[in-house]
C-alpha cells in the first residue's frame, strides 16, 4: 500500500467558534490568542486594560512597569526574584515558559504561561497582531515554525501548516513526536506527496466549518485531523495534526480552532507586508483615482483592459478608523481578490477603496458588503460602513465611480449601493437652502418649532410625505388622528401653508426636508 492510500473513513464536524471581538483586556487577549499560546495559571485582574509586551530578564534594571505584560526570560531559578521585582515596579501580568510546572504565587502577579517551543519574539508578534491598545511594537511577524511548535506542544501531535495547494509552508519538530511516511515525503520535498485522495481531503477540510477528522486504512499510517485557516470567507491555509503519534489531547478539536485563529492573524500579517504584487496595484489604483496615472499605464499595472467595466467601492470604518486602517486593508484586500483576481484596494486617507472588475450585480456587491463588514466585526470588533458607485465602462471613468461611493458612504447605511440611495443623493443634490428664497410660511414654521419648542415641521413633513393621509400622519407621529387633523389645520391657517398641491406645494416640502436633515445633521 502506498502513501496515496490513507483516505477519509469519516468526518467529526464542529461549528465554527464564537468570534471575539478586538481584544483590550487580558480576558479578551487570552480568548483571542487561545489556549495553546497562553494560559492562565494564576491572578483575576482579567478585566484591566493591558498594554504592550516588555521583555525581562532577572537581574536587569526595572523601570516603572504599568500595565505592561512582561515576558519573564532567563532560569526558572532565577523567576520568583523577578516576579518580585515586577510586582515592586507595579507590574500585574507577567507570562513565563513554565508550561507542564508549578509556578510559585506569592508575588501577587497575574501569572500566564506560554509553551516552552513558542519564541518570545513570536509571542510578542502574536499579541501585536491582535491590535491590543496602546501596542506599539513594530516587530515582524513572526516564524510559523514557531507558531506550528507550539501548535504541537499544546495538540500533542505532529503539525504541518500549508497553503490549500499542499505547499507545506511551515511544520513542528518537537522530540518525542512520531511521524509517518506521508509526513516524511512532505516535508522533504516541502509539498504534500500526490494521492489519489487529495482532491477530496482537501475539499471535505475547505467546505468544512470545523475541524475533519481522516482514518487510516493502513497501520502504517497516522489518523490526521484537519482545519481550514479562515479569514471571513477567504481561506488562508490548512493545518494537519497526526492524531496518533502520540494521542492528542481530550479536547484537540477545540484547540485546533483555537489554533487556527491565531495562524488566521499571523498569515494576514504575512500576506499584507510580503506581497508586492498586491502593493503594485495597490499604488497603481492610487495614482488611476489621484489622476496621476492615465488609464493605459493603469491598465497594464493591472493587468485589465482599459475598457473593463469597474465598480469602485469605499469602506471606512467607523469606530477609531486610525487604529483599524491596516487590519481592514487586509480584510477588503482578501475580500476582493475573493471577488476577482484582477481587483485592487488602496488605503486613501481614512477610507479603503476597493476597485472590482465587473459585471456587478447590486446584488452581489450588497453581499460582497455584508460579508465584509461581518467579517470585520466577528475578526476584530471593527464596525465599517461600505458604499459602491456604479458600474462605469473603462477605468478612465473609475473616478466617477469613486465619488458617487462617497456620497453612498455619506448617506448613513452600513451596506448600500447606488440604486439604494438614488433619492435620496438626487434631493441632496438639490440646490442650497438659501434664506432669501425660503417661503414665507416655510420661515414661520422653522421660527415657531425653534423658539416655542414645537414640532410642526415634522407634522408637515409627515402628512406631505403620506399623500395627505391624516390616519398614516398620525401613526407615524404616534399622535391621536384628531391632535394630527389640528396640526395641519393649524399650519394652514396660522402659518399660511398651502396645502393644495402644486409648485409651492412641492418648495414647502423640499425646503422644510433641507432644514430638518441640516439641524439633525449638525454644523458642517
Amino acid at each position: 500500500m502506498e502513501p496515496g492510500d490513507v483516505v477519509a473513513r469519516s468526518t467529526t464536524i464542529l461549528p465554527p467558534a464564537n468570534p471575539r471581538p478586538r481584544p483590550g483586556t487580558l480576558r479578551e487577549l487570552l480568548g483571542a490568542l487561545g489556549p495553546h499560546a497562553l494560559r492562565l495559571v494564576a491572578g483575576n485582574r482579567l478585566d484591566e486594560p493591558i498594554g504592550e509586551p516588555l521583555i525581562y530578564g532577572p537581574g536587569e534594571p526595572l523601570a516603572d512597569v504599568g500595565d505592561s505584560i512582561v515576558f519573564v526570560t532567563g532560569a526558572r531559578a532565577g523567576q520568583a526574584e523577578a516576579l518580585r521585582r515586577i510586582a515592586a515596579a507595579g507590574g500585574h501580568t507577567v507570562v513565563l515558559k513554565a508550561w507542564k510546572q508549578e509556578v510559585p504565587d506569592e508575588s501577587g502577579l497575574t501569572l500566564l504561561c506560554t509553551p516552552d517551543e513558542m519564541a518570545w519574539r513570536h509571542l510578542d508578534a502574536l499579541i501585536t497582531a491582535a491590535s491590543l491598545p496602546g501596542s506599539t511594537v513594530n516587530e515582524p511577524s513572526g516564524d510559523l515554525f514557531s507558531l506550528a511548535n507550539a501548535i504541537a506542544a499544546s495538540l500533542g501531535g505532529p503539525v504541518t501548516i500549508e497553503e490549500t495547494s499542499g505547499r507545506i509552508m511551515a511544520y513542528s519538530n518537537l522530540p518525542g513526536q512520531d511521524i509517518d511516511p506521508i509526513r516524511r515525503l512532505a516535508i522533504l520535498g516541502r509539498q504534500t506527496p500526490d494521492r489519489p485522495t487529495n482532491a477530496v481531503e482537501y475539499q471535505a477540510v475547505l467546505t468544512a466549518p470545523g475541524p475533519v477528522f481522516f482514518e487510516s486504512s493502513h497501520p502504517d499510517y497516522a489518523d490526521r485531523l484537519a482545519v481550514a485557516v479562515r479569514a471571513g470567507h477567504q481561506v488562508l491555509g490548512v493545518i494537519w495534526v497526526l492524531c496518533d503519534r502520540p494521542q492528542l489531547v481530550e479536547d484537540a478539536d477545540r484547540v485546533l480552532i483555537d489554533a487556527a485563529r491565531t495562524t488566521a492573524m499571523h498569515l494576514l500579517r504575512r500576506r499584507g507586508s510580503h506581497d508586492p504584487d498586491r502593493t503594485r496595484r495597490g499604488e497603481a489604483l492610487r495614482g488611476l483615482l489621484a489622476d496621476t496615472l492615465d488609464a493605459p499605464a493603469a491598465a497594464a499595472a493591472l493587468a485589465l483592459p482599459v475598457a473593463a467595466s469597474v465598480v469602485v467601492g469605499v469602506v471606512r470604518p467607523v469606530t477609531q478608523p486610525g487604529l483599524h486602517a491596516a487590519r481592514v486593508a487586509d480584510l477588503v484586500a482578501l475580500h476582493g481578490e475573493y471577488w476577482h483576481s484582477g481587483a485592487a484596494s488602496v488605503l486613501d486617507g481614512g477610507d479603503l477603496v476597493l476597485l472590482l472588475p465587473g459585471p456587478a450585480s447590486a446584488a452581489r456587491l450588497r453581499k460582497l458588503g455584508a460579508d465584509l463588514a461581518t467579517a470585520a466585526r466577528r475578526s476584530a470588533g471593527i464596525e465599517l460602513r461600505v458604499g459602491f458607485g456604479p458600474e462605469v465602462s473603462g477605468l478612465d471613468q473609475a473616478r466617477r465611480s469613486r465619488q458617487l461611493a462617497e456620497r453612498v458612504l455619506r448617506a448613513g447605511r452600513p451596506v448600500a449601493v447606488l440604486d439604494d440611495v438614488r433619492s435620496e443623493l438626487v434631493l441632496t443634490a438639490l440646490p442650497d437652502d438659501d434664506e432669501a428664497l425660503r417661503l414665507a410660511p416655510v420661515r414661520r414654521v422653522l421660527e415657531h418649532d425653534a423658539t416655542q419648542g414645537t414640532d410642526y415641521a415634522a407634522t408637515l413633513l409627515t402628512y406631505l410625505g403620506t399623500f395627505g393621509n391624516v390616519t398614516a400622519t398620525a401613526q407615524a407621529l404616534n399622535v391621536h388622528e384628531n391632535t394630527a387633523r389640528y396640526r395641519v389645520r393649524r399650519l394652514t391657517e396660522r402659518f399660511g401653508v398651502e396645502l393644495g398641491g402644486g409648485d409651492e406645494t412641492l418648495v414647502t416640502w423640499l425646503q422644510l426636508r433641507t432644514a430638518c436633515r441640516r439641524r439633525q445633521d449638525g454644523p458642517g
